[in-house]
């Protein structure tokens, strides 16, 4: 009966088979031999409906990629150990240690102080426009001319030769008004062998004012000088907001790869948690199945979760090495400090939550602390002091000059009684005086004519003197010159100071357009940064009540197991939802840290978060480093030899 039974069911499924091929890929189950009785021919099955063979589908031709592709037979395992670095001891450090290593030892931000040195010597050297400049120049000259005429010849109406010696001293500037003066004084003492010179030698002196004030062009914003004191003192200001904007960058790019690595540290833990869990439970199923009361495929399953563990221990190590070096990167200078081979822990508790400040408190923050917006007003004052100038310089230039110079001479008389040109004067005169005598005589004391007095080759007692006389003289004021002038200057179309005013324009309608995006951002970050606040706060809250959860239910799970009413896959599942949401709670609280980190950066109050002083930003690293040193030297055969200068 046994026997018809299976005939029966092995018919049928044979039948079956053959109603469900095509009929063209039918093929006879059996050949018939030469000369033998052909089997009787039975009726074409009819296909069944659904069970049609569908379409080869088409795909593309693969390559052969890597023949003979396989891992190593015996690939050694491997040991955990962070590559170039100690494993032990741990060097622990705290975030406010980072943050400070990384102000000070940052590579940027010392470049960057280095140029706010820079511009603040650019502010010395500005102000250096109003500086007094003296000016001294002593004078030699030995000056033969030749007799040009009879009362200008030298001994034997010869030629003159004339030997001056002096100095020229003076100050001068300018004021932050645009005002420029000159304050000099001069003396010239000069020997000369003229047969007719009345003083040899003579001594010349003089004190000269003269001041030169812009009246339209180059006054008030339009004085240049002026202008770019300004423009240094601002970019000064601006490349100061700089370094803070970087800083407060650089803070908060350490708190986040800190937290980084504090997150990383800790799922190394969640994962070696799950590790030994995996292998509690897979010994306990190895037992359970030597004793026969689980199968063998669950020693299996147990095995397999303790595998895939050590892959996520291996790639949660793999983060720690790699947020270590970022964290390195950005508080070490020097690729020799000794650091670079500590193994570090981060050792600082969780961020104080601050309280959920509003939209409107945080913004206001950001616009009392915030660097980005001092460095904003600086490039408005930038704008608005070339804006003034230029359009001052359409107007036509008009200077009002004054001067006055006062005067100085004295001399040694010399005897010109015998030359003849003198004894010429004296006997005319002499006659002259002869026939007014004799008109007197016999003219009425009403009518008479006074003598001619002979004071040829007398010289006013004032003049007769040295150096102290002439300068005497000069204080005395007895021969001032004054001098009162204008200067008119404009061009026709002054058409580069016109261009110049229009890019001024356009620059200051970039700073106010600049000045609406900068708060607009600062709007949409500080809303960003609550809303993260909040959110990471919520993922927390749930977060760590679903951690709780997973504890309580794989702890059920393992007691039911070892009543023997559960299995060990349920339990391997509560141990990965277990590690899943332990996981998923460090990663909010790494978000709440980071979150915290972002809103000290939109409130501007970094800096007074951390105590941060910020007058010595990265001098630890430039100071290190001379104009003359080689930071990467070359090598000894790439060097070249000095050459000796050509002749």
């Amino acid at each position: 009966m046994r026997d018809r039974l299976l005939a029966s069911a092995l018919t049928a499924t044979v039948a079956f088979v053959s109603l469900a091929m095509p009929v063209d890929a039918q093929q006879p189950a059996f050949t018939v031999a030469p000369g033998a009785a052909a089997p009787v021919p039975t009726a074409t099955p009819l296909p069944v409906p659904g069970l049609e063979t569908p379409p080869p589908s088409i795909l593309p031709a693969i390559p052969q990629v890597a023949p003979g592709y396989a891992p190593p037979a015996n690939a050694p395992l491997p040991n955990g150990d962070l590559v170039g670095i100690a494993q032990l001891p741990f060097v622990g450090i705290k975030l406010e240690d980072a943050i400070a290593m990384a102000l000070q030892r940052n590579t940027n931000l010392a470049v960057d102080e280095s140029n706010l040195r820079i511009a603040n010597y650019q502010v010395v050297a500005a102000k250096g426009a109003y500086d007094v400049n003296f000016e001294l120049q002593p004078e030699y000259q030995h000056e033969v001319e030749p007799a040009e005429s009879p009362f200008a010849t030298g001994p034997n109406d010869g030629p003159v030769t004339q030997i001056s010696t002096g100095a020229k001293a003076g100050f001068t500037g300018q004021t932050p008004f645009g005002t420029q003066y000159s304050l000099t004084g001069s003396m010239m003492a000069t020997n000369n062998d003229t047969i007719y010179n009345s003083y040899n030698p003579f001594y010349q002196t003089a004190i000269a004012l003269n001041i030169t004030q812009p009246l339209l062009r180059g006054t008030g914003g339009g004085n240049a000088a002026r202008r770019q004191l300004i423009l240094a003192t601002q970019q000064a200001q601006v490349q100061e907001t700089s370094i803070l904007t970087d800083a407060s960058q650089t803070i908060t790019n350490v708190a986040d790869t800190y937290w980084d690595l504090v997150s990383a540290w800790r799922n190394v833990g969640i994962q070696e948690e799950g590790l030994r869990n995996a292998a509690a439970q897979a010994a306990s199923t190895r037992r359970q199945a030597q004793r026969g009361y689980s199968p063998p495929i669950d020693v299996v399953q147990s095995t397999t979760q303790i595998n895939v563990f050590q892959n996520n221990i291996y790639s949660a190590l793999q983060e720690v090495q790699t947020l270590q070096n970022q964290l390195k990167s950005e508080i070490l200078a020097n690729p020799a400090d000794p650091l670079w081979t500590a193994n570090l822990v981060p050792t600082s508790a969780v961020l104080e939550l601050p309280p959920e400040p509003t939209v409107d408190q945080l913004i206001l923050s950001a616009l009392k602390n915030r660097p980005e917006i001092a460095q904003l007003r600086a490039q408005r004052l930038i704008a608005n002091a070339n804006l003034a100038y230029y359009k001052n310089q359409l107007l036509p230039q008009i200077d009002l000059n004054a001067g006055v110079t006062t005067n100085g001479f004295a001399g040694v008389p010399t005897d010109l009684s015998g030359t003849p040109l003198f004894q010429t004067l004296v006997n005319q005169t002499n006659s002259l005086n002869s026939l007014i005598n004799v008109y007197n005589a016999g003219a009425a004391p009403a009518d008479q004519i006074p003598t001619i007095v002979d004071n040829f080759g007398s010289t006013p007692a004032y003049q007769t003197g040295k150096y102290g006389q002439s300068w005497t003289n000069a204080l005395d004021f007895r021969f001032p010159t004054y001098t009162l002038s204008f200067t008119i200057h404009f061009p026709l179309q002054n058409r580069s100071a016109k261009a110049n005013y229009g890019i001024a324009q356009e620059q200051a309608r970039q700073i106010a357009v600049q000045e609406l995006s900068l708060l607009q951002r600062v709007r949409a970050e500080a809303t960003n940064a609550i809303q993260a606040l909040r959110e990471a706060r919520y993922r927390l809250n749930s977060a760590t009540a679903a951690r709780v959860a997973a504890q309580q239910v794989l702890a059920s799970e393992q007691r039911l197991y070892a009543a023997g009413t559960s299995t060990t896959f349920l339990v391997l599942q509560r141990q990965i939802t277990l590690a899943n949401t332990e996981g998923q709670e460090l990663a909010a609280q790494t978000d709440l840290n980071k979150a915290v980190a972002q809103l000290n950066q939109v409130a501007g109050t970094n800096f007074s978060q951390y105590n941060i002083q910020v007058m010595s930003l990265g001098g630890n690293t430039l100071g290190t480093v001379t104009p003359t040193n080689d930071v990467l030297p070359l090598p000894a055969d790439a060097r070249v030899s000095p050459q000796p200068p050509r002749q």
